[in-house]
């Protein structure tokens, strides 16, 4: 079972953009992954979660619109 953490920062981005963590939840498991540096872009739907997998915790830096 994969366990949720959120960066101040993206807490911060998901509530001036209108993201909930179902929605964040739903775009790591759904969403077309690549690699930019070292941490995992998912994209799904009209935005991008970035995020680092640690073990069996995700850890969310940043929510971000889809252009």
């Amino acid at each position: 079972m994969l366990k949720f953490r959120y960066s101040k920062h993206a807490r911060f981005r998901m509530v001036e953009r209108g993201i909930s963590k179902k929605e964040v939840e739903t775009g790591v498991i759904k969403g077309r992954k690549y690699i930019q540096d070292d941490k995992i872009v998912s994209s799904y739907s009209y935005f991008e979660v970035v995020y680092k997998k640690i073990g069996e915790i995700i850890y969310v830096i940043t929510v971000k619109p889809r252009w």
